[in-house]
């Protein structure tokens, strides 16, 4: 590139950086600074958003800028990755957030522009880029977990429409999902060749939802039964018997979200130095005194900072269509620092990390708590860490099974 042409791509991006900023100054309502992670939450469960939420998620939307390089024709951004990155640094800047998100924006949405039809993009794409639906993963069933291609959720072809019988479970957000991307079986004298991609509305009659209430106290997952559930054959993403390969796309898009920015999964952000000296005995130049804590302390922030840098590059590459292999080992690290990060956290606060509730409990030593045990399934869900090792070892390494 020329000088000449660097110099008007630097005035083109400092054009929209002022512009991005007049935006924000006219839109985000200041009231929903530093209200990120309680958004996310709110994602993923049945809390009614306050009126400052639902007009920051309808101007965000309306620009298309909480999918910000989805294509115009769909309402999304349309913008470049540099443009997306200005976006971002000045939303940040701004103390602003993305209300636009779920499984929609994380994992369907990418894979839906990839591989559904015009009608379907039109159908579907719109709706999710202004935040308006919320979808679930039809995926692991009671025998088919780390083997998912053993699945026997059957779609048997009836004319006009599939009729679907089968369990699902860890359905992640089912009882408030409006659409579920599934995965069903088509043919079943094959295995990975017999398995087609299936959008199902969840008011379909004959969709039971039963929530499962797990260790920390939450309910984020279902089970999910279908019973002669009729779906359209138009709502067949793909070649019949070809979901296979639509469906390990979508799981590199799951990485790499999971693996980044994501709150649920990375846990709390407290700032273990201040964390540390509210409930540790410092040294006279206001240290942890305890400097073996000290030292892991400052590892762990170092390796959770260097991480974020790379994860947050990864996440911009998978929105631009460069997702790889890679989100395999990010979900492995992602998990281990979460894991790390919520074991520090109890081991500071001592016996006051470890209450479940009543009184002399604070709400970030209960927080604690439940972090320390719902993070323990961070390395099963989204792919357990023992299959992205074997994905590591064969797609990024280039090792072959023993023959």
């Amino acid at each position: 590139m020329s000088s000449a042409a660097m110099a008007d791509s630097a005035g083109t991006l400092d054009d929209f950086r002022q512009e991005v900023r007049d935006w924000l100054s006219a839109n985000f309502p200041k009231s929903l600074m530093g209200q990120a992670e309680v958004a996310a939450a709110a994602l993923e469960s049945d809390a009614t958003p306050t009126p400052d939420h639902e007009r920051w998620r309808k101007a965000m939307g309306a620009k298309g800028w909480g999918t910000p390089t989805w294509p115009k024709a769909y309402g999304g951004g349309g913008l470049g990755r540099a443009e997306a990155r200005v976006l971002q640094e000045e939303m940040d800047r701004a103390g602003a957030w993305n209300p636009i998100g779920g499984m929609g924006v994380m994992m369907f949405g990418p894979t839906l522009l990839e591989y559904g039809d015009e009608e379907q993009k039109q159908r579907h794409i719109p709706p999710i880029v202004r935040g308006e639906v919320r979808w679930c993963q039809g995926y692991s069933e009671p025998g088919a977990g780390s083997d998912l291609a053993s699945l026997q959720t059957s779609a048997v072809d009836k004319g006009k429409h599939f009729l679907v019988n089968g369990q699902k479970t860890w359905t992640s957000g089912g009882q408030w999902a409006d659409w579920c991307f599934a995965l069903v079986r088509t043919d079943t004298r094959k295995k990975h060749e017999g398995i087609s991609f299936l959008l199902i509305d969840m008011k379909s009659p004959g969709i039971e939802v039963r929530p499962i209430r797990l260790i920390s106290g939450s309910s984020p997952f279902c089970e999910t039964f279908f019973t002669d559930v009729e779906v359209p054959k138009e709502n067949l993403v793909g070649p019949l018997n070809e979901g296979w390969s639509i469906g390990k796309r979508l799981l590199r898009f799951e990485r790499s979200e999971i693996s980044g920015d994501n709150p649920a999964v990375v846990g709390t952000l407290w700032s273990f130095s201040e964390l540390a000296k509210s409930y540790r005995d410092t040294d006279d130049e206001g240290r942890i005194a305890d400097s073996d804590l000290r030292g892991r302390i400052i590892r762990h922030e170092m390796r959770n900072r260097a991480f974020a840098m790379t994860a947050r590059r990864v996440m911009l590459e998978s929105r631009a269509g460069g997702s790889s292999a890679a989100t395999s080992v990010l979900k492995n690290v992602s998990a281990a620092l979460a894991q790390e990060r919520s074991e520090l956290a109890v081991e500071i606060m001592g016996m006051n990390g470890l209450g479940w509730g009543g009184e002399g409990f604070s709400d970030i030593e209960l927080d604690a708590t439940r972090q320390l045990l719902s993070l323990k399934a961070v390395t099963i869900f989204g792919g357990t860490s023992e299959i992205q090792n074997n994905v590591i070892a064969k797609r990024i390494l280039g090792m072959l099974d023993h023959q």
